[in-house]
């Protein structure tokens, strides 16, 4: 099974920059490169920060470009969004009891959970609270130890990232006792604006540089909080023996200085 993860758009209305750059541009981008390359995939995972001020109109925007898309997108909601205004707009978008934007899928044997870690102003961190973490025990007990790939916006741990981990997931403790005694094998997340990739408790997980600017991973080593660094899309395949996670910087992706014709071949 295929699937593609993207994450942390920050769109704005159409014509506006956002820190000297175009996310709406980026965006387009990066969906017509799956199209043209991943039109196999089983589906879009988008999580969170779709937008930067979670504006109606930047919704619209992406409800716009997304139904030019084959494939299907599940989003997820980032401290930069607004549930309100989100729902607003994706009103057909499955949400749990308590009308938080969860959802669960189930397929290739395996049970994949979409969270909504959105605190809410004025805090950027993520919060689980406990009507969620009620939805996520009973999604939990369904699996009946099917392996489960979990998605949010908020890593639940601490990325070694000293700007970020002061954001992170508020209650970290609390939500990771609710993975004991199941067969967690991936968490997909953003908020990072980074590539970052490890095993937490056991559980492998894996982010990806934000769609339109990124966060230096050593402050100072540029002058502003923010950096122009190339942006990302990672391709997912869940095999039978493990999960493999590619990320496509698509936008910086050019021949290399040699003739057409060389290395054909020869490899193998």
């Amino acid at each position: 099974m295929k699937f593609i993860h993207v994450t942390d758009l920050h769109l704005v209305p159409e014509g506006e920059l956002l820190w000297g750059l175009s996310p709406v541009e980026t965006l387009d981008a990066c969906l017509a490169d799956i199209a043209r390359h991943h039109a196999d995939a089983a589906f879009v995972a988008v999580t969170g920060d779709l937008a930067e001020r979670g504006e109606v109109a930047a919704y619209q925007l992406l409800k716009d470009r997304l139904a030019g898309l084959a494939l299907p997108a599940v989003l997820l909601l980032g401290n930069h969004d607004d549930r309100a205004n989100f729902r607003s707009v994706f009103s057909d978008t499955p949400l749990d009891r308590g009308g938080f934007v969860q959802q669960a899928r189930a397929a290739h044997g395996g049970v994949f959970l979409f969270l909504d870690t959105l605190k809410g102003p004025p805090s950027s961190a993520g919060l689980y609270t406990g009507e969620r973490r009620e939805w996520l025990t009973e999604q939990l007990s369904k699996a009946g130890g099917r392996p489960v790939y979990l998605f949010m916006h908020h890593p639940p741990f601490s990325i070694a990232h000293e700007l970020m981990d002061r954001i992170m997931l508020d209650d970290p403790e609390e939500f990771a006792a609710l993975l004991q005694g199941h067969d967690v094998r991936h968490i997909f997340f953003g908020h990072g604006h980074r590539a970052v990739s490890g095993v937490w408790r056991g559980i492998g997980f894996s982010a990806l540089p934000s769609l339109n600017h990124q966060l230096p991973l050593v402050g100072g080593s540029v002058d502003t909080v923010y950096s122009h660094e190339p942006p990302a899309y990672a391709v997912v395949h869940v095999t039978g023996e493990g999960i493999i996670v590619h990320n496509d910087a698509f936008k910086d992706r050019q021949p290399a200085a040699m003739p057409v014709e060389a290395e054909r071949g020869t490899w193998y």
